[in-house]
């Protein structure tokens, strides 16, 4: 299939590749795979830098069969890689069970997800990936490969890039389903934010800070209590903030996507991302950029910020605070560590966007910052191997895995150089 212009999702890279494909069995992606000399997987288009880019070809899983499996022995469900964990979430939910964690928008791909680290909020809950308990995959040859619990390079296949084949199903572990109550407080001051966000952050199953590290401090606190734990005990008002008394928006845009507030229980499927998975996102004139820090550095981190209010007040629209369990991926951005998550979401000006990463980079690098792999950053490879301890490993299965390099393109060449 020859491609038109295309873009990513926020319309920030125009994709380079010369053909996209969209195959609608596994046995198609094989033989793709074993008559194309490069290619590359395309998830949903919500990554802001050039991580799903080619020259070459990139194949969408989007046409393969949808495939949802529960193995209620083992508690695990099977799914097809391009399924959006909306599709998954109303499946399971449907059958009385749950994933234990989801990213705050619903709409992008269950494979793309854990390839790049995605996470949600929670001090007990680690990235998407960890989720994983087995995959397919098919590997540089066109042959399928199963990766199950056991295999020793599971943590490795957990958080790919793309580097060791294209995934055509994930194995995710789930639980019996589960109700969770949303309530959003307002004007978090920083002193309090300083003062009590480990306690905050840790008062409920997911929590979200979002601010401006302007004079509002967190302007925005999204507490999602899971109805089948205690009840959040931190009182927010006592500390300073306000009661939100309707439903707010974590950017710019109005509220009819955000999913309920108010402290309504539903389902973990409605609650726990910020954004209702029937409300379908149009494209966002937005770039993102992320990076994970150690749990402790969160608060020295936020004031080091702080004094970048005034340059960033032109093009941020908001930065999101979360905190992530540690993970056994080991090109997690929370391997093998608890971390707070500093995300940016700022408007579509890349060259002022490109400054201002370099800036947050420089100012966040005593806290060893982790990028996000599928948002935007001014690392250097070299930074990435010291962020990384894994990646030098991960580096040498993926030559072994694809000795021709029929899954490189210009973002791993970089990366695992």
């Amino acid at each position: 299939m020859t491609a038109t212009t295309r873009t990513n999702w926020a319309g920030n890279l125009t994709y380079r590749a010369r053909a996209l494909e969209r195959p609608t069995s596994v046995a198609a992606v094989q033989a793709l795979v074993a008559a194309t000399p490069r290619l590359t997987a395309l998830g949903s288009t919500h990554s802001f830098n050039d991580i799903a880019d080619t020259d070459a070809v990139q194949v969408t899983l989007a046409g393969l069969p949808p495939v949802l499996e529960i193995d209620t022995a083992r508690r695990v469900v099977r799914v097809a890689a391009g399924m959006t964990h909306a599709q998954v979430a109303s499946g399971l939910e449907a059958r009385g069970w749950a994933l234990a964690n989801l990213a705050s928008l619903p709409h992008i791909s269950t494979a793309g997800a854990v390839a790049t680290g995605t996470h949600g909020s929670g001090v007990r809950n680690p990235s998407l990936a960890q989720a994983v308990v087995g995959l397919d995959v098919v590997r540089a040859d066109g042959s399928l490969d199963h990766v199950a619990v056991d295999d020793p390079t599971l943590d490795a296949h957990r958080v790919a890039l793309g580097a060791l084949g294209i995934v055509t199903a994930v194995e995710l572990a789930i639980e019996p389903s589960y109700q969770v109550a949303t309530t959003v407080h307002l004007d978090l001051p920083w002193d309090a934010v300083s003062a009590h966000f480990d306690q905050v952050m840790s008062d409920a199953y997911s929590v979200s800070m979002f601010t401006a590290f302007d004079d509002r401090g967190a302007r925005q606190v999204w507490t999602k209590h899971r109805l089948d734990e205690p009840a959040p005990d931190v009182d927010l008002v006592a500390l300073g903030a306000r009661t939100a008394t309707g439903p707010v928006h974590p950017g710019e845009n109005d509220t009819a996507g955000v999913t309920e507030q108010g402290g309504v229980p539903g389902p973990w499927s409605e609650r726990l991302p910020h954004f209702r998975s029937s409300f379908t996102p149009s494209t966002g004139a937005e770039i993102q950029a992320e990076y994970l820090l150690p749990a402790a550095a969160a608060v020295p981190a936020l004031d080091a910020l702080r004094p970048l209010a005034e340059m960033l007040a032109p093009i941020l629209i908001a930065a999101e605070l979360r905190t992530v369990a540690a993970d056994t991926a080991w090109l997690a951005p929370s391997s093998e560590r608890a971390s707070v998550g500093v995300h940016c979401t700022f408007r579509r000006d890349a060259d002022a966007v490109a400054a201002a990463v370099a800036r947050i980079e420089e100012v966040l690098a005593p806290f060893d910052p982790r990028p996000h792999w599928g948002k935007v950053s001014a690392a250097t490879p070299e930074r990435l191997h010291a962020a990384y301890p894994h990646l030098a490993e991960f580096a040498a299965l993926a030559r072994d895995l694809d000795p021709a390099g029929r899954f490189r393109n210009g973002f791993l060449d970089r990366v695992l150089s």
